[in-house]
């Protein structure tokens, strides 16, 4: 089947589920009358409407039906199922009509979701989601408190506590970028909060990155991150913090070879 022929089907669909949903009457007498199976079709036949569009690449639509799909969801108090449709809504405006801010609406939303549900590992993927982003668009001070916030939550799990160190990196390389003494200060407080994290490569790091920021030495930082860097590869999200704290050193090249 071609798109066009995706398409014509994905339409279809959608307009008889929206018939399942009138035909049941009201949404209360569809939910404790006999209409319930036909609004668990229509919302089943939503989902299917949604991934014809997305075959044929018609995202506004594909989201259209996802939308429909959750606002019965939620009706029917299902939010875990609701969660999971606005997580393919944040990825379709992630990947596809690439709107960051929209996606991390979504991603909010299905923390929410999932918190409510109390599925807090779903929900902290979600909010990690929403953390990278913020701090790509310079929203620094709603980074930092996600990171915080999933640091906390995990730093008491045994089998999550590894993952705590990663968080409170990140979320001092935020501090750090806002304000160097902010930076200094919220270390100190991770170490308090979480002494596992003094002895982490991460926490050394950024001792070595405040020390030479101090000193104005930005050989000294990009050393420290090349070291840190030949045992723990750093992705593109901490390479973009790192060079934007690198240069807020005076005389800085802006770059980290």
């Amino acid at each position: 089947m071609d798109n066009s022929g995706k398409e014509k089907e994905a339409i279809q669909l959608m307009a008889d589920a929206d018939k399942k949903v009138k035909s049941s009457g009201s949404f209360l007498g569809g939910m404790f009358g006999g209409g319930h199976h036909k609004v668990e079709e229509a919302c089943e036949m939503y989902c299917r409407a949604a991934n014809m569009f997305k075959m044929a690449k018609n995202w506004s639509e594909a989201i259209k039906c996802l939308n429909a799909a959750i606002d019965i969801y939620t009706d029917m108090g299902r939010f875990t199922i609701a969660a999971k449709h606005h997580i393919s809504i944040a990825e379709i405006y992630e990947s596809e009509l690439v709107d960051i801010e929209k996606a991390i609406a979504h991603y909010e939303q299905a923390a929410d979701y999932y918190k409510g549900e109390e599925s807090n590992s779903s929900a902290n993927k979600c909010l990690l989601k929403v953390g990278a982003y913020c701090a790509q668009l310079e929203q620094y001070q709603k980074a930092i408190e996600i990171y915080e916030q999933v640091g906390a939550n995990t730093m008491d799990n045994p089998l999550l506590k590894y993952s705590a160190k990663e968080y409170f990196f990140k979320a001092a390389l935020c501090h750090f970028i806002v304000d160097e003494l902010n930076a200094k200060i919220a270390v100190e407080k991770y170490e308090e909060m979480f002494p596992a994290f003094s002895d982490s490569r991460e926490c050394k790091l950024l001792k070595k990155l405040l020390e030479a920021y101090e000193e104005q030495n930005s050989d000294a930082f990009t050393e420290a991150v090349k070291e840190f860097d030949s045992i723990s590869r750093l992705d593109q999200w901490h390479t973009t913090l790192l060079l934007r704290i690198k240069k807020t050193i005076q005389g800085d090249e802006g770059d980290l070879k």
